[in-house]
Parts: structure tokens; C-alpha cells; sequence
């Protein structure tokens, strides 16, 4: 079975461009009318690509292949970075799948899909049921910015009463300290100026500090851990400087270029620097479950799935003036 639909793609001018592709329907796939699309700072890096755009996706399943059992034709599901994987390597057998180890079905490797999108086929074993009590344009964040950040809480020790950090009220950040304080830790939220303090004592934060490289901080207790959700080039010697012994730091932002650790102050006090990629499947189940459970939905900004939409979107990503999460709505959304 062929099936077309439209397509956003970025391009080597740096704009939107329109454009319809056509997919088989294999056995075990599923189309999937796409309603929703979250918006990803990842997606400014690969505007010059050529590539479809998008991966935080939730739809409706229109059309399953012959072998699919998982979903129904009139589900509403999300889809996210990873498009299929093998099933079969340990890391999918132990529920790490984010990170396969068969390069040819990890992540996103057909760059003709995506969620900026009026459909998408995607591998059935790689998509998820939204909980019935879940709105839509909530759940589409979730699928890589709650993904990112709950990997690193529910995966890595996180427990109730820990101290944990966030650094950077963004995106992120501020699903980083809506989830962590649902769990029960003790939430401090750290930026580089006091304009988002009332908002992140109202995600959930105990505490707030205006944090600057080099800066003493004698009145902040050690944490336990730390999410680093802030712009790239971060200065690991003030972080170290505020962990508890045994700490873990989580730098979750995206920077090319190399980072300068100072090994022995983090050797000294036994800091780990824990690197976490996404979400795996079974990981992402567990969000949409506790997000549900929890009433934890995203702070949003909507725009219209559509070429004028997607640049604004951007372009006020771009600017800095997002609160929080921008998500892309079909006309056609119910």
C-alpha cells in the first residue's frame, strides 16, 4: 500500500519548504495522520539539512500493516526520535533502545519523515498510546523534552527527597522541575537572572538562585543531582562546586564543540557526568503514564502546522521568547 502526505522540510536556505512524499505500508507499520508536533531545538540544528523536520509527534493510526497488533486503526498515539529499532541487540532486550546497537534501524534514518507533517509511517513497535485523560498538545512535548529529562529522574536514582537541580528554565528545564518535584525531590532551580523566578516556584521549585561561573553560592546545600538544560559552553568547575559527594551531573544541552571538565575537583568529590540520549520505549510509556497520573503537562505556545506556522515557531524560538514549548497544531486536529 502507497501512501502520500505532506511534508516540511528544512533547506540549505535556512526556510521551510513544502513538499509531498509517498511510503509503503510494510507489515509491521502504521500510518499515522499526524495532529500535533512539538517544537525541538534539535530542529534548528538540522534546518540547513534538507531533511523532514520534527520528532515529537501524536496522531491518529489510520492504516496498520498486516502484522501489527499493538495499535488500532483510530488510536491516538505519539511518535518520537526513534523511528525503529531491532528488537533484537541487548540493548533493546534490556530496555535501553536508545541506544541500539544496529545502526541501520537507530533513531532517525529516513529523513522523509517527521512530524512537521500531515502523516507519517512509522514502525508500530515505536510509537505510543496517549492515555485517554491526555491532551494531544500536551502529550507532543513529551516525546523528546519529557522524555529527555525523565530518562535522567526515573533511570539514573533520582528519589524522593534528593536535592536536584535544574539549570536553564527553558524548554527543558521547566518539565525537568514539573516532573522531578512531582516525584517528591526537593527541586532547586538555577538561571542566570531572576526574570523566571515566581514561574519556576510555580512548576514546582523550592528553591531559586541567579547562578554565575565562579560565583560562591555558601548559602546553596550540595546537590544530588543536576540537569543541565542551559545554553551550551557551561562551566563544569562551578557546577562540581555545588554537588554533594557522589553527585550526578546530566548535561542534556546540544554543543558541538569539546567541553573542558576539571577532573580532579570532580574525581575528589566523586561526581559522575551522566550522559543520556532521549528516550528509550519503555521510558517514554512511563512518562505518559506519570504525566497522566500526575496532571504534568507543559507550558505552551501554539502555532499552525503549516509553512508560515513552522517559521514563526522557529523564529520565536530562535529569539529566546518561547514559554516554554512551542507545539504545531493541524488545522485538522480534534
Amino acid at each position: 500500500m502507497s501512501l502520500s502526505f505532506q511534508v516540511y522540510r528544512g533547506s540549505k536556505e535556512g526556510r521551510i519548504v513544502p513538499d509531498q512524499t509517498t511510503r509503503s505500508l510494510g507489515p509491521n507499520e502504521v500510518y499515522i495522520e499526524t495532529t500535533h508536533s512539538g517544537l525541538c531545538g534539535s530542529d534548528e540544528h538540522y534546518l540547513r539539512s534538507g531533511q523532514v523536520l520534527g520528532h515529537e509527534g501524536v496522531g491518529v493510526v489510520k492504516e496498520i500493516g498486516s502484522s501489527v497488533t499493538n495499535v488500532k486503526v483510530g488510536d491516538r498515539v505519539g511518535f518520537g526520535y526513534t523511528q525503529e529499532v531491532c528488537g533484537l541487540c541487548d540493548s533493546c532486550l534490556s530496555g535501553w533502545d536508545q541506544y541500539c546497537s544496529n545502526k541501520k534501524e537507530y533513531g532517525r534514518h529516513n529523513h522523509d519523515v517527521g512530524s512537521f507533517s500531515s502523516g507519517v509511517v512509522w514502525n508500530a513497535g515505536s510509537v505510543f498510546p496517549i492515555p485517554d485523560r491526555y491532551d494531544s498538545k500536551d502529550a507532543a512535548p513529551l516525546m523528546c523534552a519529557g522524555g529527555t529529562v525523565w530518562t535522567c529522574l526515573s533511570e539514573y536514582g533520582a528519589r524522593p527527597g534528593d536535592r536536584v537541580g535544574v539549570i536553564g528554565i527553558g524548554g527543558l528545564g521547566h518539565l525537568a522541575i514539573k516532573l522531578a518535584a512531582a516525584m517528591g525531590c526537593h527541586v532547586v532551580a538555577l538561571s542566570g537572572s531572576d526574570t523566571k523566578k515566581e514561574e519556576a516556584f510555580g512548576f514546582g521549585a523550592s528553591e531559586y538562585y541567579v547562578f554565575s561561573a565562579g560565583k560562591e553560592y555558601n548559602d546553596l546545600k550540595p546537590l544530588k543531582h543536576l540537569l543541565v538544560c542551559a545554553n551550551a559552553n557551561i562551566d563544569y568547575a562551578s557546577l562540581i562546586s555545588i554537588m554533594d559527594i557522589g553527585g550526578t551531573i546530566y548535561p542534556l544541552t546540544v554543543d558541538f564543540r569539546p567541553s573542558s571538565v576539571p577532573l580532579l575537583p570532580m574525581t575528589g568529590k566523586g561526581v559522575r557526568l551522566q550522559g543520556s540520549l532521549v528516550a528509550s520505549r519503555r521510558t517514554l510509556k512511563s512518562l505518559l503514564e506519570f504525566a497522566a497520573e500526575k496532571k504534568i503537562t507543559p507550558t505552551i505556545m501554539t502555532f499552525p502546522l503549516n509553512e508560515t506556522g513552522i517559521e514563526d515557531a522557529m523564529q520565536t524560538l530562535r529569539e529566546g521568547k518561547m514559554r516554554y514549548r512551542g507545539v504545531l497544531v493541524r488545522e485538522c486536529a480534534r
